[in-house]
């Protein structure tokens, strides 16, 4: 339900801002599609643009993935760590909502959950790891 919150925020707003500009009340009209296109961007998949594949992290060898991040939009626990680790070199980031290959690859190395963050590091798969601990691999 959560990964389509996005659309119900468009339709719901969609549907509102048509009864408002039937009613003839184009402030209002303006005001609230405005209001639900940026929140149904905030809460879409597609928030922080197109993000690495699983298939393309698995093409690169080993030693040019030190940190594989596996992250969905809107969870709290991966905008910690994309905080803690913001603007670090080595990291790739791949969405689990954009991608199913991620998604299974989630599921397979956390008994059939998709719990994010999912961090590989040096090969390692570590489950909503510390910043502290991506850090130090980051650091060397």
């Amino acid at each position: 339900m959560e990964r389509w919150m996005w659309l119900i925020v468009a339709a719901t707003g969609a549907l509102l801002g048509g009864q408002l500009a039937f009613d003839g009340s184009w402030p209002m009209t303006a005001m609230v599609l405005i209001l639900a296109g940026f929140l149904s961007w905030w809460l879409s998949p597609w928030r922080h643009g197109r993000s690495t594949t699983h298939q393309e992290v698995m093409q690169n060898p080993d030693t040019h993935r030190p940190v594989v991040v596996y992250w969905r939009p809107n969870c709290p626990y991966c905008t910690r760590l994309r905080l803690a680790i913001a603007g670090r070199q080595g990291v790739t980031w791949v969405n689990i909502w954009q991608d199913p290959d991620a998604a299974q690859f989630v599921r397979s190395v956390n008994s059939g959950n998709e719990v994010v963050p999912t961090v590989v590091i040096d090969g390692n798969p570590c489950t909503n790891p510390t910043g502290a601990r991506v850090l130090a691999r980051l650091n060397g």
